[in-house]
């Protein structure tokens, strides 16, 4: 199922240069499983045709609130919609709308809505950072709409970069994402660990594993759409971190240890989905080893069990997920990871399953829980598996 299955969407489009971004927007909602309504603004049909979007969203495409056979245009599509998206909203539209003026076919749907409003303005730095504009967005999120801050990068108009570009499509589908969820875990504090931890040898080589941190930044991605506020504590990753959630980056497992151990205290739900290193160098070396001069054997020694040593720190209450990736005897070794940490949930996978464990897009999953019920996933992406986990986490939440 993708994740905009059965939704629909208005993206409405107005008068600047990254309405060009738009387009692709429009793509991928679609992509996603939304059904999508573009309206644009009469400027906007200056940078932008509706064949475009017509051509991308397989829909008709609005644009005159006058347009004759099409007076309740602004009732109808402000009702039979799950959520708006302005995207490029410029400093001229987002004064409007905290007017409440309703000239345009755009402003009027605004009026007519009791759908969540995502507004991505896009505009010159000066003109975001001038104080009617500041205030304008300030009455706009004050009213409930949901406003990004726009990113800092290059200008259309080649000046300096500044805050004011319009975010790129993959942001603004995150935030879509996230208006569009019910928000079950709005007010819930969750820690999610990803990636590797890498132990160093000498000052030019390390110790590790195969992880990506795939599966960890996926379950972050899943908590923060659904409302939670999402702290990622990540070892070097091989995907981009996700949007919305804080990111704590740690390089040894020592230092993810310690990082969990300051995040955890009144966090909800802690889930290790990081694979950190088990063993060390006993006495990492301060110079490079020539090969010349390597010693017969690297001695090893234990990191710290990150799991373990929150159990001491662990409010009542707190939901604590952890990972198993075996070779051998998969089940057996999950259930006494399981009680030997004190989990309310362990998801092990066998390293060997085609599809599934590091570095790959799917995972092959049995969730074991503390009563002793065991779960098997069939072969899902890990953005699914990421969504049954929070599914289950949010029923453990909600009976504490």
């Amino acid at each position: 199922m993708r994740p905009f299955d059965g939704r629909r969407v208005l993206l409405g489009v107005t008068a600047g240069i990254a309405s060009y971004k738009a387009a692709w927007l429009a793509r991928r909602l679609v992509q996603s499983g939304a059904a999508v309504d573009v309206v644009l603004t009469r400027g906007a049909t200056e940078f932008i045709t509706p064949l475009t979007f017509e051509a991308l969203t397989g829909r008709a495409v609005h644009t005159d609130i006058f347009a004759p056979g099409h007076a309740l245009d602004h009732i109808h599509l402000a009702r039979d919609v799950n959520a708006i998206v302005v995207a490029p909203a410029t400093a001229d539209f987002l004064a409007r709308a905290a007017q409440g003026r309703a000239d345009d076919l755009l402003t009027a749907i605004l009026l007519a809505t009791t759908a969540p409003v995502l507004l991505v303005p896009a505009m010159n730095d000066r003109m975001w950072a001038h104080p009617l504009t500041q205030r304008n967005v300030a009455t706009l999120r004050e009213i409930g709409y949901t406003v990004v801050d726009p990113d800092v990068g290059p200008l259309a108009e080649g000046e300096a970069s500044g805050p004011g570009r319009m975010p790129e499509p993959e942001a603004i589908l995150a935030h879509t994402g996230r208006v569009l969820d019910d928000g079950a875990l709005r007010g819930r504090r969750i820690i999610v660990t990803a990636g590797p931890t890498r132990e160093p040898v000498d000052p030019v080589r390390f110790l590790s594993n195969r992880s990506s941190g795939k599966m960890g930044v996926a379950v972050a991605a899943a908590a923060w759409r659904r409302g939670a506020t999402v702290t990622l504590i990540a070892g070097p990753l091989e995907v981009p971190p996700p949007i919305g959630v804080a990111v704590v980056p740690v390089e040894t497992t020592q230092e993810m240890a310690d990082a969990v151990a300051r995040a955890l205290p009144g966090a909800d739900a802690l889930v290790m989905a990081a694979a950190p290193a088990d063993f060390r160098a006993a006495a990492p070396a301060a110079s490079k080893i020539k090969k010349s001069a390597a010693p017969d054997r690297l001695e090893l020694t234990a990191t710290p069990d990150i799991l373990a040593t929150t159990r001491a720190q662990r409010a009542a209450g707190t939901v604590v997920v952890g990972f198993a990736l075996e070779t051998d005897d998969l089940l057996e070794n999950a259930r006494a990871k399981l009680a030997a940490k004190a989990l309310d949930l362990i998801v092990a996978n066998d390293a060997r399953e085609p599809g599934a464990g590091f570095a790959v897009d799917t995972n092959r999953v049995t969730l074991l829980a503390r009563d002793g019920q065991a779960e098997a996933l069939p072969l899902m992406t890990k953005a699914e598996v990421a969504d049954v986990l929070l599914d289950r986490i949010e029923a453990l939440l909600r009976a504490r």
